[in-house]
C-alpha cells in the first residue's frame, strides 16, 4: 500500500513563525485576530528593492549594470503603486516621496558592491516552497533567489534591506534561512550546501553559512515546539505579550497590556467549534502573506 499522508495540522511561515518567537500577543494580533497594520515605508521599499533585484535577472547577462538596476526602480514603484494606492500616502510631500526612492537607490547600487550578477544565473527566483512534516505541519515561503552549481550544489539567498545583525543576534537572522533549507530538505532530500544572506542596508554585508542535517534536525525539533505552544495558546486563550527593543516599532502598542492597552475579545467559538477553526485562520494567515 502506497504510505498515507499526514493529516494536516497547521501551517507556518518563517515570518509567521518569527512573529511567535519575538512576542505570542503580536502573533495573535496578525493571524487570529487579523488586525490590519498601516504600510511601512521600509517594507514597502524592501518590496521594492526585491522586486528589482529579481527583474535584473530578466536582462541578458551583459545588460544587468548598475544603471540598469536603478532604471527598474520607477517601473516597480508604479507597479506596486498601482495594486496598493494607499501606499501614496506615505508620504508627506514630493520630496518625501524622492529621499525614499533615493534611499531605495542606494540599496540597489549596494547590491553591485556584494557580487556580480553579469556571473550569475539563479536557477529559481521567488521560488514558492511548500513542504509537509510528518506529523503534519506545513512549511511554506518564497525563497529570493536559489542558484544551482553545475555539479548540483545548491545555494540559498536572501536579500534583506536592513543592515546587518550584530553576532548575538546571528542566529536569530539564520533561522528564516534554516526553515527554508528545511523545507528544502524535506521535498527533495538533500540539504543546500550554502544559505546567504545580502544585507543592502548599512555597509552592505554577507553573511554566509553551511548547514548539515544535524542542523535542520535541530530547526525541525524547533518549528514542532513552536506550533505545539501555538496550539497550546489556541486551547487557552493565554497570548502574552513578550516585551523587548523591538515594541519600539509594534503598530499595535495601544492595544497592548505593557503599554495600558487592552487586546479585542478573542474571536466568539460557534457551538460545537474546537481550536481547529482557529488552527484553519492561521493556516489562512500563512496563505495570505505569501
Amino acid at each position: 500500500m502506497p504510505p498515507t499522508e499526514p493529516t494536516i495540522i497547521g501551517a507556518l511561515s518563517p515570518s509567521r513563525a518569527g512573529d511567535f518567537m519575538t512576542c505570542p500577543l503580536l502573533y495573535r494580533f496578525r493571524v487570529i485576530d487579523r488586525l490590519p497594520e498601516p504600510p511601512s515605508p521600509a517594507a514597502v521599499r524592501g518590496t521594492m528593492v526585491h522586486s528589482v533585484l529579481e527583474r535584473l535577472y530578466d536582462l541578458p547577462a551583459a545588460e544587468r549594470t548598475r544603471a540598469a538596476a536603478v532604471e527598474l526602480l520607477e517601473p516597480q514603484w508604479r507597479k506596486l503603486l498601482a495594486s496598493e494606492p494607499s501606499y501614496e500616502d506615505m508620504f508627506t510631500d514630493e520630496s518625501e516621496r524622492a529621499e525614499w526612492l533615493s534611499q531605495a537607490a542606494v540599496m540597489v547600487e549596494r547590491y553591485f558592491t556584494l557580487e556580480d550578477p553579469t556571473r550569475l544565473e539563479p536557477a529559481e527566483r521567488e521560488l514558492y516552497v511548500e513542504a509537509t512534516l510528518d506529523n503534519g505541519l506545513v512549511l511554506r515561503g518564497y525563497i529570493d533567489r536559489l542558484d544551482v552549481a553545475p555539479t548540483g550544489e545548491v545555494r540559498v539567498v536572501d536579500y534583506k534591506t536592513g543592515s546587518a545583525p550584530g553576532p548575538a543576534f546571528e542566529a536569530k537572522a539564520l533561522f528564516q534561512m534554516r526553515f527554508y533549507a528545511l523545507a528544502l530538505w524535506r521535498l527533495h532530500g538533500s540539504v543546500p550546501r550554502v544559505l546567504q544572506l545580502m544585507y543592502l542596508g548599512g555597509q552592505g554585508e554577507v553573511l554566509r553559512y553551511a548547514p548539515d542535517e544535524a542542523d535542520l534536525l535541530a530547526t525541525e525539533r524547533k518549528v514542532r515546539a513552536l506550533w505545539t505552544a501555538i496550539e497550546r495558546a489556541m486551547e487557552t486563550g493565554e497570548w502574552p505579550p513578550r516585551p523587548s527593543r523591538l515594541c519600539d516599532w509594534c503598530n499595535y502598542q495601544e492595544l497592548c497590556p505593557q503599554y495600558g492597552g487592552t487586546p479585542p475579545p478573542l474571536p466568539e467559538r460557534q457551538p460545537g467549534d474546537t481550536v481547529r477553526s482557529t488552527r484553519r485562520r492561521a493556516v489562512r494567515a500563512a496563505t495570505d502573506e505569501l
